[in-house]
């Protein structure tokens, strides 16, 4: 990373601003990374997601975050938008590192807050009106929500086999709901950390230095996410599952952060294709015209595979990680004993 001596005054003006943030991906991206990462479980993975209709809803929630966009409430806005992305340039203006990041989302908010006390001459004065769900401040959450929504899983696992054991069908039919309602929204979170221009602050076009000559402009965002897939005939899931290799277990102490940091690195490698995508735009090869418009599919369609990779490693390892629920246990035994409440809260 640059120091911040070195760092351009556009760069300062324009990073965290240059323009809205919008979601990685259409809708048959994120679908197309649900089913590849559902494709590379084991065959042993709980058969809750092997039926057609299992299936089904796993692809349609794979969009579920994108849609909570379809309303203007500034709470929601707030709380959804920088869950999609991580501007990591924008960490040397906070004096911080990806390696130092907290494994804690508000901690990380309040090291960002302190700086920007601390330092304010680094941070231009904002524009109200273009921030009035109190974003643009932000380096964005995405780590920070996806190692979240695997907790989640966790949880639902634990919950499941628990009321496999003692609880009514009609509780396991809930449960094993709501194992698939995370599993599929998480998804969402999987395949923006699998798209480059949801980790750095050249998401819509290139600002400040640009020696290269890269594209500025705010509609490249866009034909990324899903027009180029659209003008050359769609993405071949089929195809790109076969690509995928299986899933595998992550290590997982429970409170030492270690998915945490894999997300992270994660995160911080897709990065590294910022530069290589723009390049391939610039010479025309994802254009989607002619044989040479068609070369960066590869591209694209290998960052897909990434994320449904990435997704079933964690769909699997917060299976097989979840820890026993001795609290709901108890509390079903005493509910069939007839002796206590039965109540399943903590």
């Amino acid at each position: 990373m640059k120091t911040l001596s070195s760092l351009p005054l556009l760069f300062l003006v324009l990073g965290p601003l240059a323009a809205p943030r919008l979601g990685a991906w259409d809708y048959e991206g994120h679908r197309a990374v649900n089913l590849i990462a559902l494709a590379s479980l084991p065959t042993n993975f709980p058969s809750l997601v092997r039926p057609p209709a299992a299936r089904e809803r796993l692809a349609f929630l794979g969009g579920e975050a994108d849609r909570w966009r379809n309303v203007a409430d500034l709470p929601l806005r707030h709380d959804n938008g920088p869950d999609h992305y991580l501007d990591l340039e924008q960490l040397v203006l906070y004096g911080l590192k990806p390696e130092t990041l907290p494994m804690f989302r508000y901690d990380f908010a309040a090291q960002l807050a302190l700086a920007r006390a601390a330092h304010p001459e680094r941070f231009p004065a904002m524009d109200p009106l273009r921030n009035e769900d109190h974003t643009r401040e932000l380096a964005g959450f995405l780590p920070w929500a996806l190692t979240e929504y695997y907790g989640k899983l966790k949880s639902g696992f634990s919950s499941l086999q628990a009321l496999e054991e003692a609880g009514t069908p009609p509780e396991v039919l809930n449960a094993q709901q709501d194992i698939l309602y995370v599993m599929g929204v998480m998804g969402h979170f999987a395949a923006d950390a699998a798209q480059p221009l949801h980790t750095t602050i050249h998401h819509h076009g290139w600002v400040g230095d640009n020696p290269r000559h890269y594209a500025t402009n705010s509609s490249l965002h866009g034909w990324i996410d899903g027009g180029y897939f659209a003008q050359t005939g769609g993405i071949d899931v089929p195809k790109l599952t076969a690509r995928a290799r299986p899933a595998q277990v992550l290590e997982d102490s429970g409170r030492a952060g270690e998915i945490f940091q894999r997300i992270l690195a994660f995160v911080v490698e897709q990065q590294k294709q910022v530069e290589p995508l723009y390049q391939l735009y610039a010479e025309q090869k994802l254009s989607g015209e002619g044989e040479k418009g068609q070369e960066g599919r590869a591209f694209l369609e290998g960052q897909l595979v990434r994320g449904g990779e990435l997704l079933g490693d964690l769909w699997l390892s917060a299976w097989r990680h979840a820890p026993e629920d001795r609290f709901l246990k108890d509390q079903l035994v005493r509910r069939k004993n007839g002796s206590g409440s039965g109540r399943q809260t903590q």
